[in-house]
């Protein structure tokens, strides 16, 4: 599990584990992580957990908010990335589990999804306008198909190492485009418009799942509308998001 190393002055001040999917950093009480220092914004800033990534977020602080040195305003963390808030530093650590634990802990989250936590919306909302509107540093971002009604989707570069054999592809099937295609080649790919409507698609080694992320109505898939949990994609699945239906099938890799 990620976690973070907080310190000031060179000590360790205390460790926090990011085993929620959002954690809020900031001088007021209400906060996951409370820092009392005047340099300190009320709401400072937040960190989305998705899996072992982690995505910070400035939340229009006074005094900013830095990387490694550098002024941010939305980051893909990466192992050993410093955070640094006035006197205040917070190291970020990517405790990833050995292969053979990490595709056992995947396969029991995935193979169940109907007994996977619910997530408020708004946390989810958070965690989808940080993935959609920009990690650039050390990713790759590959834009893939544009449908009427603004849909797009987004191609986030990962780890494949325990992705299905098949590649998932989605196809617009209405619209003036219908008939193009998006591969869902990455292990993180977002479909929607921001500020509409957000769904994320991930891939798995147990398959592919989607997942609501953004928007007060949740994604239909055969004519159903999912709930918060994460849902199985199955061959052929039709897809209604952000006013476009399309539909998701396999392809061999």
């Amino acid at each position: 599990m990620p976690k973070i190393v907080l310190s000031m002055d060179g000590l360790v001040l205390k460790e926090i584990a990011l085993d929620k999917q959002r954690i809020t950093i900031g001088r007021k009480p209400h906060n996951d992580i409370q820092i009392d220092n005047l340099a300190i914004s009320g709401e400072h800033a937040s960190i989305a957990t998705i899996l072992q990534d982690a995505f910070l977020e400035d939340l229009n602080s006074t005094n900013g908010t830095y990387v490694n040195g550098q002024p941010v305003k939305k980051h893909a963390l990466k192992d050993g990335d410093v955070v640094e808030l006035g006197k205040y530093r917070l190291k970020f650590l990517k405790d990833t589990p050995p292969p053979a634990a990490l595709a056992n802990s995947l396969e029991m989250a995935y193979e169940v999804p109907q007994d996977f936590t619910k997530t408020q919306n708004t946390t989810m909302r958070t965690a989808a306008e940080t993935m959609v509107t920009g990690f650039a540093e050390g990713q790759t971002a590959t834009q893939g198909v544009t449908a009427s009604g603004g849909l797009s989707g987004t191609n986030w570069s990962q780890p494949e190492s325990d992705a299905v054999s098949q590649i998932g592809v989605v196809q617009i099937l209405s619209g003036r485009n219908a008939g193009r295609e998006l591969e869902l080649s990455k292990s993180l790919t977002t479909l929607g418009k921001p500020g509409l409507q957000v769904a994320v698609i991930t891939r798995r080694s147990v398959g592919y799942f989607i997942t609501h992320v953004e928007g007060t109505a949740f994604p239909v898939v055969n004519g159903r509308e999912i709930d918060a949990q994460a849902r199985a994609l199955q061959d052929h699945d039709v897809i209604e998001l952000a006013g476009v239906k399309m539909e998701f099938y396999l392809r061999a890799g």
